[in-house]
């Protein structure tokens, strides 16, 4: 397993697992990433945005999933985990691990907190996030942009 900056040539890759994985669950609906306007283009996103960066997991050549840091609330020092996803045949296989381990520490250089979005639905993202740390919220952080989401973490970074 390689873990490694995304490049412009992921992109379609990575857009392929991120919304196979959504309509394999029934979330191919508004209000998930599924819809993301910058899901064509992640490559060329997170390399304009200051202190973002998305990562992918590669194995045997082939890109296998990834995860995403972004600014979420700069004033308060809040950033956001984004777009985990894996291909079902790696899932288990601790490519997510070691994907939260790269996406939070490289957040934890530029942020206090990291905040992300999910669904109860999806126990074993959910249990991944509660063994890294992070706390269920009552309610979401004002400024999101995934209204179908409602499950909202929070981990304090410092």
């Amino acid at each position: 397993m390689i873990i490694r900056q995304i490049q412009k040539e992921d992109n379609a890759k990575i857009k392929m697992i991120i919304q196979d994985s959504l309509a394999s669950l029934g979330l191919a609906i508004p209000g998930t990433a599924y819809f993301d306007p910058q899901l064509n283009e992640l490559y060329q996103y997170y390399n304009h945005v200051k202190h973002a960066n998305y990562w992918v997991a590669v194995s045997d050549g082939e890109v296998v999933g990834g995860i995403g840091i972004a600014p979420f609330n700069e004033h308060e020092q809040i950033c956001e985990l984004q777009k985990l996803y894996l291909n079902p045949h790696v899932q288990g296989l601790g490519y997510a691990k070691k994907l939260m381990e790269t996406a939070l520490s490289f957040a934890s250089k530029y942020y206090t907190s990291c905040y992300l979005e999910t669904q109860h639905e999806l126990k074993n993202a959910c249990m991944l996030y509660e063994k890294f740390g992070f706390t269920l919220l009552h309610e979401p952080i004002a400024g999101s942009d995934h209204s179908a989401m409602d499950a909202w973490y929070l981990k304090d970074l410092r």
